[in-house]
């Protein structure tokens, strides 16, 4: 996958992109990611990116002209994938969004900063507005760190083991099980006798009754959705969630 992040702090990625799962990814080249510097695009003699509003209002918008020019030089003429940006009146980020993207041949990124971006150019060459919360943050830049990490989860080799985006929470609805490891018993608390049994129906039994109890008291309106047995459903009515 080719992704491509338009931002006038291009300095913000360089240890997020070259570290841990993604710079290995970079470095097989399952991942193409380059980071795009607005402003020597600026047309402005102080290569400004920025300008006061219309009609008033405290900050800057950033203005269309160096927005586009950098967005040209990353698409090319014949573009296929999907150019986003990263806003907090987007739709928010899921693991069923993430796991769409990670199908597009090509993602470009766009930053936003100040009070937000001349709302001409995102009309003109902005596909989709994603959030990753309803919170505001400096700018777009954390954003799309998140984003493109959470994305790249998705895409085939990325990963060590190609169950483990399926076995995370929210991929099937729930948040996800207790995990444990060495020693087995540590500070006098043992590992759930169960995961030492090696018998795997048994600890998926558990860890799926644990993902429900789970989801139940951090966010019981997930469950609105889940997809539950009739079992599963009677259990949780007839359990509290945990104080």
């Amino acid at each position: 996958m080719k992704i491509d992040i338009l931002t006038i702090f291009p300095e913000m990625f360089e240890s997020v992109l070259n570290a841990s799962i993604l710079g290995r990814a970079r470095e097989k080249g399952l991942l193409e990611i380059r980071c795009t510097d607005i402003r020597p695009f600026s047309a402005s003699k102080h290569k400004n990116t920025d300008d006061y509003p219309f009609g008033g209002g405290a900050g800057m918008v950033m203005m269309p002209q160096p927005i586009m020019d950098a967005m040209r030089s990353v698409t090319g003429g014949d573009f296929h994938g999907k150019r986003i940006y990263m806003s907090p009146r987007g739709s928010v980020l899921t693991t069923r969004k993430a796991r769409e993207l990670s199908k597009e041949e090509h993602l470009v990124l766009l930053c936003g900063h100040y009070e937000g971006v001349d709302q001409r150019v995102l009309d003109a060459c902005v596909d989709e507005e994603i959030s990753i919360g309803d919170y505001i943050l400096t700018g777009g830049e954390l954003a799309a760190m998140v984003l493109v990490d959470c994305v790249s989860r998705f895409i085939p080799g990325v990963l060590g083991s190609e169950e483990s985006p399926e076995e995370e929470s929210f991929s099937d609805g729930l948040l996800e099980y207790p995990q444990y490891t060495r020693p087995a018993v540590w500070e006098g608390v043992p590992v759930p006798e169960v995961l030492l049994s090696g018998h795997h129906a048994r600890i998926q039994a558990w860890r799926r009754e644990q993902s429900l109890r789970i989801t139940q008291k951090n966010r019981p309106d997930l469950l609105k959705t889940a997809e539950l047995t009739a079992k599963e459903r009677k259990m949780l009515e007839e359990t509290e969630p945990c104080s």
